[in-house]
């Protein structure tokens, strides 16, 4: 039986920003590649140390996982949190910060719609409407990490990416990582498998630069061979009504 991984906060905030400094670009995800494009994604820091990754949603609110806010289960303070946006590579980004209290949390998936100052000259990415299908091909972005074992040691600074397909829910693999009637659906590796650091990423439908949609956000894998993302048609309702406010 596949041992369910969540992609942890607590691993991100151990890396010091040094170490994710001085990683190498040419390695991406576990076995992935390097993404060439991404405008939408966003890099969570929390007290400046690299921790998730989310997806600009309009030009204010940011989505992300919601175990990405929390430390040892106690909420993460606004003034600690800041993102980096607008380039593929986190150093080189612009940095803005939450509005405080403006932050909500789905109450059926590992989902966070935070506020945050206008973040300008970024491209928002399109919410998905529609179920994803078995056997649909989709893509995971992220900052996290190249490496398993130490995934501290190997934070990249450069946006990454891992080619996945998605698989039935009722899949043997897919135990402890959806149940009957939830919000998550998982998926199989093709090409790397997203780890600690990717948390609340994008994981995109596959299409033309400019023509994909947000399916998912990613929640956990087992660094091996299966992951899992929250779908984004099945909160639509929830994230139509706060980013309204």
């Amino acid at each position: 039986m596949a041992r369910r991984v969540r992609v942890s906060l607590l691993t991100a905030l151990l890396v010091v920003v040094g170490s994710v400094m001085s990683v190498g670009s040419a390695s991406a995800v576990i076995g992935g590649a390097k993404s060439t494009y991404g405008p939408w994604a966003v890099r969570m820091l929390v007290d400046g140390k690299p921790a998730c990754t989310g997806t600009a949603v309009t030009r204010q609110w940011i989505i992300s996982a919601s175990h990405c806010f929390f430390e040892q289960g106690q909420a993460v303070a606004d003034k600690r949190i800041s993102f980096r946006v607008g380039d593929l590579d986190m150093r080189k980004g612009a940095t803005v910060r939450p509005v405080p209290g403006k932050r909500a949390g789905s109450a059926r998936a590992d989902m966070m719609l935070i506020k945050v100052a206008p973040m300008k000259k970024i491209r928002t990415a399109r919410l998905g409407t529609g179920r994803v299908r078995p056997g649909t091909a989709v893509r995971q972005y992220g900052w996290g990490a190249t490496c398993a074992g130490d995934e501290n040691s190997c934070q990249s600074p450069v946006l990454k990416q891992s080619d996945l397909r998605v698989v039935r829910p009722d899949d043997p693999r897919c135990e402890g990582f959806t149940v009957p009637g939830g919000s998550d659906f998982c998926m199989e590796k093709v090409s790397g498998i997203p780890a600690g650091g990717d948390s609340g990423g994008p994981v995109m439908s596959v299409g033309p630069r400019g023509a994909e949609t947000l399916v998912g956000v990613f929640d956990g894998s087992d660094r091996e061979k299966i992951a899992e993302a929250g779908e984004v048609s099945r909160q639509l309702s929830w994230i139509r009504s706060v980013i309204r406010r």
